[in-house]
């Protein structure tokens, strides 16, 4: 028999790191940097500066459209105030329903909702009774995850009606404030385009 040649771990040559899409260095790029705002040594990222590039924020749809396009998204649920601005348009291309997600006494109908920890006191969010049925597959979006506060609740909104959760969507993570930690503990993942290691 011919000898056998193998080749070890320790001499393999490394797989390349797979390219990252171009768009998300012009997306990165277009978000600003406020300082002390809103208070004393908070850097803020304001993703309104993405909205100004008709480019930048069509790509933020695009790629968000790429990766649920065959996922079977029932709704999407967008967070107030900015995951209304880019999760009504990403429903529009996934052909499916869009659910705002609102801060109390803002919507007209019956509401069902979820409260959750602010640094000082709590807050809520809410949507219309009915607009998320049992069973229905659900995504949620937003434009930032920071602490995790706001999309938990959302999760914990999903999980009352018996929706089923596709996966949590924002353009941005502080991942300092490990926001995604949380997710994991109830079993949702997150995609985000942009990380930014600030506080």
């Amino acid at each position: 028999r011919r000898p056998q040649h193998t080749t070890t771990p320790a001499t393999m040559a490394p797989a390349p790191a797979p390219a990252q899409d171009p768009r998300l260095s012009v997306i990165r790029g277009t978000i600003r940097e406020v300082p002390n705002f809103p208070k004393d040594g908070i850097l803020f990222q304001d993703i309104t500066t993405t909205l100004l590039d008709p480019v930048a924020f069509g790509h933020c749809i695009e790629l968000l459209y790429e990766r649920y396009r065959d996922k079977g998204v029932d709704v999407v649920a967008g967070f107030e105030a900015r995951g209304l601005i880019f999760g009504a348009p990403l429903s529009l291309r996934l052909k499916c329903a869009f659910v705002p997600l609102r801060k109390p006494k803002k919507l007209p109908g019956e509401t069902i909702g979820e409260a959750y920890d602010l640094e000082y006191g709590s807050d809520r969010i809410e949507m219309h009774v009915g607009h998320v049925k049992e069973g229905d597959r659900v995504l949620l979006v937003d434009d930032l995850i920071a602490t995790g506060g706001t999309m938990v609740a959302g999760i914990k909104l999903m999980k009352k009606v018996k929706a089923e959760i596709v996966e949590a969507a924002c353009i941005l993570e502080l991942p300092l404030l490990k926001g995604k930690d949380k997710l994991v503990e109830h079993d949702v993942s997150l995609y985000t385009m942009v990380e930014k290691d600030v506080l």
